[in-house]
């Protein structure tokens, strides 16, 4: 076989093997949940079990602290690729509601050191306050077993909602504009 011609082979296998990683993706890209999925708990509609302990800044921090505001507790670890991608999100979407006139975070550090979840919000000029959490007990009451989760917790302590999967501004501002409606 001519040098030529086994070149125009491993071009014809190269390009088909291309093909098929593209395929793949598409597949993948295609069957992958929305960037905001809700899906159903039995804790919805139930009071919100208790979150409190300290936070990275060396504080406490509790969800009862935070009572007759809507809270978004967000369960997220520094070595989690889908938290690293919503995070910026997360971010915009916190600063655009300052103060937590409408929302407040809470963020729930989940199978991380504190030192590298602290690192991870420096890094994002994440502002609110993020409890550690060790034993899971937090999120054993939540039924968190892999973050990125988050849950919409009503101004009177009940959950409204369950976010599997990173979260985007746009899916969180639709969630909470529906469950106020449904709450007013």
């Amino acid at each position: 076989m001519s040098a030529r011609r086994h070149q125009m082979k491993l071009a014809r296998w190269a390009a088909c093997g291309a093909g098929v990683c593209a395929l793949v993706l598409v597949a993948v890209l295609a069957t992958r949940p929305p960037a905001t999925q809700t899906t159903s708990s039995p804790l919805i509609g139930h009071p919100a079990p208790p979150v409190a302990g300290r936070n990275l800044a060396g504080g406490h921090s509790s969800l009862a602290a935070m009572r007759g505001r809507w809270v978004l507790l967000n369960f997220f670890a520094s070595w989690c690729p889908p938290c690293r991608t919503e995070s910026p999100d997360l971010v915009k979407f916190a600063f655009s509601h300052p103060d937590g006139q409408r929302v407040a975070v809470l963020g729930v550090v989940y199978g991380d050191t504190a030192g590298n979840a602290a690192a991870f919000e420096r890094q994002l000029g994440a502002t609110w306050p993020s409890l550690t959490d060790p034993n899971e007990r937090i999120a054993i009451n939540y039924g968190v077993d892999d973050p990125p989760q988050s849950f919409l917790i009503s101004p009177e302590g009940l959950v409204v909602d369950r976010i599997l999967g990173g979260v985007t501004v746009g899916g969180l501002d639709r969630l909470v504009d529906s469950a106020v409606a449904a709450h007013a």
